[in-house]
């Protein structure tokens, strides 16, 4: 260390035996705080710090740990409190990703801090694996079936628990059970082998599968049509019709309405009646056909139907966009029913089932 060097360590030093002489609620004054600190902090961190000073520092220190009387622990604790209030200022700490980094290298071998490195850093890795985790099992499982069981012993080991036990239980057993086994006998999985099934998956799986989930535009506007009000539906489905005919036949074949609901089977109709609000039942078959009218009414008790009938006869004359909102509203009834496996709606023919 050259001259230069030592003063500037020397002045910092002074600086931080100022910063102690500076604290006066612990009772202990001057250089007496020092002592104290070097004697609570243990011979050996007290050492370290000793190296870092001048010897002229050392010897005035080591006279006060000498001659310092009993200090008691309250006065120990108040005064590291008031070291880190001086040594830190008013801003605390701060945490970095490198500086975590080098904690976890001191404490760990460095296989484990490069894993735990890697998933706190993200978003690659770790977001990988909470879309896997949100999967549907029965796709995850389909495309696990032709992996290596330690492949997908790994895969299960990273997912969320219940999603793992969803993806065992649609496994063949022979095949859940030998998984099982290396997931118990599996260490800290290797980063290279972590990495190469990672990538697998993103490449592999979760690309093929944001492919196939892409929605169909005409899907997409099939369910905005769906909730325009009629006027609106059917202004906006004619000019469509003259710019682009062919992609309007296909919305308009896509698009679930609440004449539709003529293609419920009787348990349907009363799965859908048991959730229906029964004032929007009334107002909204004030404008339906009468196909959909005898057959809510056929599934409905003697009493309930009488009820009905007299609830729409009683209410006069109604506004055709409250009739439109009101069996809108059933007609997303029935979709979030058919979302749920409830029920099932067919749209007129025998293969035109549609599962929402």
């Amino acid at each position: 260390m050259n001259v230069a060097q030592q003063k500037q360590e020397t002045a910092k030093n002074a600086e931080a035996l100022a910063t102690l002489a500076a604290m006066e609620p612990s009772g202990l004054v001057g250089v007496e705080k020092a002592a104290a600190l070097f004697l609570a902090i243990g011979e050996e961190n007290a050492g370290k710090l000793f190296a870092k000073l001048e010897v002229d520092e050392v010897k005035v220190i080591s006279g006060a740990m000498a001659q310092l009387d009993t200090v008691k622990s309250k006065q120990i604790e108040t005064l590291f409190v008031e070291f880190t209030e001086k040594l830190f200022g008013a801003n605390g700490l701060k945490g970095s990703l490198d500086a975590t980094e080098r904690l976890l290298k001191k404490v760990l071998p460095a296989d484990q801090v490069s894993l735990i490195m890697e998933d706190i850093r993200g978003p690659a890795g770790r977001t990988m694996w909470e879309k896997l985790s949100n999967v549907n099992p029965e796709i995850l499982a389909g495309y696990l079936k032709g992996e290596y069981p330690q492949t997908v012993a790994v895969v299960l080991t990273k997912v969320k628990p219940d999603q793992a036990a969803k993806v065992l239980a649609l496994l063949p057993e022979m095949d859940a059970v030998d998984i099982m086994q290396r997931m118990l006998a599996m260490e800290v999985v290797q980063k290279d082998v972590l990495v190469d099934v990672e990538e697998t998956l993103r490449s592999e799986f979760l690309a093929t599968l944001a492919r196939t989930n892409r929605t169909d535009p005409h899907e997409l506007l099939a369910a905005v049509f769906n909730a325009l009000d009629r006027n609106s539906e059917a202004r906006l489905l004619g000019h469509l019709e003259d710019r682009n005919r062919e992609s309007a036949e296909k919305i308009k074949a896509l698009m679930f309405t609440f004449d539709d609901l003529k293609g419920l089977d009787n348990g349907g109709m009363q799965t859908l009646l048991r959730s229906a609000d029964k004032a929007d039942l009334a107002l909204a078959l004030k404008g339906a056909p009468e196909a959909i009218r005898d057959l809510v009414l056929a599934n409905m008790a003697e009493r309930a139907a009488k009820i009905l009938k007299e609830d729409m006869e009683n209410s006069g004359p109604v506004r055709l966009k409250d009739v439109d909102a009101a069996q809108t509203r059933i007609v997303t009834i029935a979709k979030q029913l058919a979302d749920a496996g409830d029920l099932m709606i067919s749209m007129g023919e025998d293969d035109d089932e549609m599962v929402f």
